[in-house]
C-alpha cells in the first residue's frame, strides 16, 4: 500500500520574521525585513542592504547552552537549529531523554556552506600560530553536515542524519528527500529544510558577479523587486525552513495537526547544455522539471491554484514566467495566481526554498495568497503572457487546494514541489 505523507510540524527563520507568528504576520501584511547593512556598507559592496534574520543572545539560549555557544560564530547552524527545533516542537513531538535513540525519526537538512566565518577566524589563528585556540566545535560548526548533526544530536535521531547541498534549489530537495524516505517505508518521520550562512563573506562572490541591486542601498525595503520592470538584481538574504514529514497513519494516530500534504515533485538538471549554465536555467529542463513534477503528484495542470515561484528580481524572471506557461499550457487569466517571497526577504540562497516553503505551506493551510510587493511597475514581458489579476499586490483571502513550489539554482539545477491541502 502507498504510503501517504503530511506535513505536521514547521519553523522558520526568516529576515521578515523568526517564528511561524511573526513570520505569518510579514507575510499576510506584505512587511519586508530587508534592511541598510553596515558591514557592506563598511566594506564597500555595491549592494549595501540584506535580508538578515535577528537573533537575540537570549533566544539563542533557548536552543543552544552557554557552553555551546561560547566560539559559536556558525549563523547557518544556528538558523537550522532553530527552526528545525520549533518544527520538531510544533509537531509536538518529544526530545528523547532516553539512552537510545528514536529509530523512525531522521534529518536531511540542507545548506550551501557551514561556518563560512568560522573558516575565516581559522585562517587567522593558524597563520598567527594560535591553531589551539579554535576551540572543540570547529570542526562541527564548518562540516556541511553540522547542521543536520546538531539536530539529529539534540533531537535524538537515530534514523537518517545527513544534509544535502544543491544551491537554491537545496530546501525544495531536501522535502523531496525525506518524503521518499517515508513513502518508501524507511522512515515514519523525517525533519526537513535548509539553512544559509549570513554576512559579507558568504554574499561577497555574488556582489562580485554583479547580480545583486545597488540601485536601492538609502531604500532598502524597495530593493527586492521580482517581477518589475525596474529590478535591479536580487538582494542577498539568509535564514532557515524546517518542516515535519510524517507518514499519514502515524500522524492519525498522534492526532496531531495536519498542515498540508506532500503529492510528490521532481528534481533535475538542465546539464548547462543549450542555453543553460552556471547561472542562467535551460528552459527545457525547468519546464520538464514542472511537467513531471505535476505528472509524479499524480495531478493536472489546470489543478493548480498557485504557484509560489523561484523569480529573484533579475531579468530571468519573465523566462522563469514563461517556462511555468508553457510547462502547464495555461496563459492570461487561465495562469495561476503566483508571488514571490524574495520581494520581502530577498533571496536566502540555499535557504530559500524552505523559507518560501513554509510560506506556501502556510498559505494552503490558513487559506490565503500573500502579496507581492515592490511591482508596482509590472514588467511588460511578463504581462504579456499572465493577467496582472494572477500577481496579487494586496493579501487574498481564498480557500487553495495545490500550491506549486519551485526553487531554480546556480549550476542549472531545478526543484519542483506539489503540495495539497489535507483531506482525509
Amino acid at each position: 500500500m502507498s504510503r501517504r505523507v503530511v506535513i505536521t510540524g514547521l519553523g522558520v527563520v526568516a529576515p521578515n520574521g523568526v517564528g511561524l507568528d511573526a513570520f505569518t504576520h510579514a507575510i499576510k501584511n506584505g512587511i519586508s525585513g530587508i534592511r541598510k547593512d553596515p558591514d557592506l556598507e563598511r566594506l564597500q559592496f555595491s549592494c549595501q542592504i540584506s535580508g538578515k534574520p535577528e537573533i537575540s543572545e537570549e533566544l539563542s539560549l533557548n536552543y543552544f547552552t552557554e557552553l555551546e555557544l561560547r566560539n559559536f560564530n556558525s549563523t547557518g547552524i544556528l538558523y537550522g537549529v532553530i527552526a528545525g527545533m520549533d518544527a520538531w516542537k510544533d509537531a509536538d513531538l518529544p526530545i528523547l531523554n532516553s539512552e537510545e535513540p528514536d529509530w523512525d525519526s531522521g534529518t536531511i537538512f540542507g545548506t550551501g556552506t557551514s561556518g563560512i566565518d568560522k573558516f575565516r577566524e581559522s585562517i587567522y589563528k593558524i597563520d598567527e600560530l594560535q591553531t589551539r585556540r579554535l576551540g572543540s566545535t570547529a570542526v562541527a560548526q564548518t562540516m556541511n553536515s553540522g547542521v543536520s548533526a546538531y539536530l539529529g544530536g539534540k533531537l535524538g535521531l537515530g534514523n537518517q542524519v545527513s544534509t544535502n547541498s544543491s544551491a537554491c534549489t537545496t530546501g525544495a530537495e531536501s522535502i523531496l528527500m525525506a518524503y521518499e524516505r517515508i513513502k518508501s517505508g524507511q522512515a515514519n518521520r523525517m525533519l526537513a529544510g535548509s539553512t544559509s550562512d549570513s554576512g559579507p563573506y558568504i554574499w561577497g562572490g555574488f556582489d562580485a558577479l554583479r547580480v545583486c541591486t545597488f540601485k536601492h542601498n538609502e531604500s532598502p525595503e524597495q530593493g527586492s523587486r521580482p517581477m518589475s520592470t525596474s529590478a535591479s538584481g536580487f538582494v542577498p538574504g539568509s535564514g532557515a525552513g524546517a518542516f515535519v514529514l510524517e507518514d499519514l497513519e502515524t500522524a492519525l494516530a498522534r492526532g496531531v495537526r495536519i498542515y498540508a500534504e506532500v503529492l510528490g515533485g521532481n528534481v533535475n538538471s538542465g546539464g548547462q547544455r543549450g542555453l543553460g549554465t552556471m547561472t542562467a536555467p535551460n528552459p527545457i529542463a525547468v519546464q520538464k522539471c514542472i511537467k513531471d513534477a505535476i505528472a509524479h503528484a499524480g495531478i493536472h495542470a489546470d489543478d493548480i491554484d498557485t504557484i509560489n515561484g523561484h523569480l529573484t528580481a533579475t531579468t530571468k524572471d519573465s523566462l522563469e514566467i514563461e517556462n511555468w506557461s508553457e510547462a502547464l499550457g495555461r496563459r492570461g487569466i487561465d495562469f495561476p495566481y503566483i508571488n514571490s517571497l524574495k520581494s520581502m526577504v530577498g533571496h536566502c540562497l540555499s535557504a530559500a526554498g524552505s523559507v518560501e516553503s513554509v510560506a506556501a505551506v502556510l498559505q494552503l493551510h490558513q487559506g490565503f495568497i500573500f502579496p507581492n510587493i515592490n511591482c508596482e511597475d509590472l514588467n511588460p514581458e511578463i504581462e504579456s503572457i499572465i493577467d496582472v489579476l494572477r500577481i496579487p499586490r494586496k493579501l487574498i483571502e481564498k480557500e487553495l487546494n495545490i500550491i506549486a513550489k519551485a526553487s531554480f539554482g546556480f549550476g542549472d539545477v531545478n526543484g519542483c514541489l506539489i503540495l495539497k491541502k489535507y483531506t482525509v
